[in-house]
């Protein structure tokens, strides 16, 4: 192996394609594909069930066990993901995207704000709104959260791959070298021409999951400063007097883990969890759906797209490349 293919292969880790360079994606594939992955979901499937019946058993209290089940599947589960199959290089590159592009995140709230805080805010001062979020079980709102947040994740995972298509069909001619520029593979780029390789499945798996890390913490950033907004426009307008007759029911205080009460009910604070998760969802299912929203979002992530899809071509045509240079001329005729 090159010096050059070497560097490059340094540029897909740090730009969270680790399912683009080396014998990585192989071997994950490989192992997918096999009984161990099946071993090992039972393994921490038994784990979640052991451990939620255990509790529920402990606390009388059989919501509680199965939400603590389920949030030890998915812990399990998210940390075996984030080493063996290294998603947690794709989302530490999401990360440093979206807080080092804080400013290219603000038009996109901003256009989608209005809208959104005119729809929630009429449900935050909705009474049937606050007899179902405020008397729910704590246990029945984080199952609600998890709802919210599955849906919008399984809306993404069937929308993502049609960007990443669109994209790859633009990587073709002089655009790659173009999109290889500032990259280890830039002069090798000024050779290849045609269209761009095409992409093995885990590599495009890669560029999914990208999109999607990218977007979650964006949902995220934008549920966390939804409820604070909640928490802070209920405390100054809605009295407890009039939570009660919305609810039927005593105001409740919030407990802290320290044991004091919290400046903020536990009804206040329930349904402004419920309605920032519900937000979440809204801003998920338009920012994929509606033009302007898509123009905005999945411009600065195209560029990232295009670049990777052209320089996974040029570090194809290195590792065949052959003295005489046919890999190239295979590529550029292909």
């Amino acid at each position: 192996m090159s010096a050059q293919t070497e560097k490059i292969e340094d540029w897909f880790d740090i730009q969270g394609l680790p399912y683009f360079a080396g014998d990585h994606a192989e071997d994950v594939e490989e192992w997918l594909l096999s009984w161990r992955i099946l071993g090992v979901l039972v393994l921490i499937t038994a784990l979640a069930i052991g451990g939620g019946f255990g509790l529920g058993a402990a606390v009388d209290d059989g919501s509680t066990g199965a939400l603590t089940g389920m949030a030890i599947f998915v812990v399990v589960l998210g940390g075996f993901a984030g080493s063996f199959l290294r998603m947690g290089t794709m989302l530490r590159w999401a990360a440093r995207r979206t807080f080092g592009s804080l400013g290219l995140l603000i038009p996109l709230l901003t256009r989608a704000l209005p809208l959104l805080l005119l729809a929630v805010t009429f449900l935050f001062i909705n009474a049937e709104v606050w007899q179902v979020a405020a008397l729910m079980s704590r246990t029945v709102l984080w199952l609600s959260v998890t709802f919210f947040g599955g849906f919008g994740l399984l809306f993404l995972l069937a929308r993502l791959p049609e960007e990443v298509r669109a994209v790859e069909e633009n990587v073709v001619g002089e655009r790659i070298g173009e999109a290889c520029q500032g990259t280890p593979a830039a002069e090798a780029a000024l050779r290849l021409g045609g269209h761009a390789a095409p992409l093995p499945r885990f590599a495009r798996v890669n560029l999914v999951l990208m999109m999607l890390f990218s977007q979650a913490i964006q949902v995220l950033l934008l549920a966390a400063g939804l409820f604070a907004f909640f928490v802070a426009f209920g405390a100054l307008t809605i009295p407890e007097s009039t939570i009660e007759a919305w609810t039927g029911q005593p105001v409740s205080s919030l407990p802290s883990a320290i044991g004091r009460s919290m400046p903020v009910t536990n009804d206040l604070f329930q349904v402004s969890v419920f309605l920032a998760a519900f937000s979440g969802l809204y801003f998920t299912v338009s920012a994929v759906t509606d033009e302007n929203y898509r123009r905005q979002f999945f411009s600065g992530l195209a560029a990232q797209l295009e670049r990777a899809i052209a320089v996974h071509t040029v570090y194809q045509a290195l590792k065949d490349e052959r003295p005489d240079d046919t890999a190239i001329d295979h590529h550029r005729d292909a």
